[in-house]
Parts: structure tokens; sequence; C-alpha cells
């Protein structure tokens, strides 16, 4: 069985001064029996790491136990691999933005798939500064200030019944890279 690439999406870490941890740190954290080539990404709370174990389920609970041992506090985790990644950078709805766009492009990464009913539960906080749309197990939000939005991930989880995280699009894309 081959190995394969997961990316950690960490949940409130390192947020306007709350649950701060150094990214040496967690990538520590992360140095468990069947993980390997362990690399953090700003800190916002990105880990890549391979393993060989494929049930992301049994990986996440492992993963946030760990995290609730070494921190003394829940961090909420949403794995993907690699290839869910490149997905998402497939699954873009807003690729064909106008010429001088200033909005920018997030993607909440969600840990399931809302079902289809709640797709539509965010559009109301749709308006002319932003526009959002449901792809599988991501949120696309573009948006000119993620900051001044409406859409917080307490509303995100509420509405949609998961648990959420937010990434701008650089960030996302450079996941593949590393």
């Amino acid at each position: 069985m081959h190995s394969m690439r997961y990316v950690a999406f960490l949940r409130g870490i390192n947020v306007s001064g709350q649950k701060l941890i150094k990214m040496e740190a967690l990538k520590l954290h992360f140095e468990m029996p069947g993980f390997k080539n362990i690399v953090t990404y700003i800190q916002s709370g990105n880990v890549l790491f391979d393993t060989k174990e494929q049930d992301s389920e049994k990986l996440r609970r492992k993963i946030e136990k760990q995290l609730s041992l070494k921190l003394g506090y829940e961090v909420p985790t949403i794995l993907r691999t690699l290839d869910e990644i490149k997905t998402t950078i497939t699954n873009n709805p807003f690729t064909l933005l106008k010429e001088g766009e200033t909005r920018k492009l997030y993607v909440t990464f969600l840990s399931d798939a809302p079902p289809v009913t709640l797709h539509g539960a965010l559009d109301t906080y749709k308006n002319e500064t932003e526009e959002l749309k449901v792809v599988e197990r991501e949120l696309f939000i573009l948006t000119t200030g993620i900051g001044n939005s409406k859409l917080t991930l307490n509303l995100i989880e509420k509405k949609l019944g998961v648990a959420a995280t937010t990434r701008n699009w650089a960030t996302v894309n450079k996941v593949m890279e590393l």
C-alpha cells in the first residue's frame, strides 16, 4: 500500500490572537507513527504529511486527539488529499472573473458535503459584493473582504450543519506545490 499526501486544515488557531501556536511546535505534534514528510505552511494551520492510512475519518480523529492532548484544547481538523485539493481547484465556479475584479476568492473546506437541501441556506447572504456557491465539500466565496463578511465560520457551520475552515485561494493553490 503506497502513501498518500494529505493536507490537514486546522480551524481557529492563530486567529486574532487566539490559540497561538508556532509552526515548528505544530510540526512536532504531527510526528506520530505512520506520518512522514511533514511540512507546515503559514500561520493559519496547514499541515501536509504522507501516510499509508486511507481512512480519513480515522486519521482526523487521531490528529484531533493528539492536538487536544498536546495543546489542551480542541482543534477541529479538516483533511483533504492532494488529489481532492486538485479537484477543488478544478471545481472553482468563479473562474470567469471580470477584468479588474477587486474581490478575492476564498474556499471554506467543509467536514462533509452538506445535503443538497441546505445548499441554498446561505443564499440570503449574497449581495453585490459577495457571491458564494457550495460545490461538494467546499464553499467558494467571492468577497471584497472576508474579515468584514457576514459569512463567519460559526454561521456557515450552523447553516450547513458541518465543521468548516476557510483559506484564501493563494493558500489553496500553494499547498499543491509543497
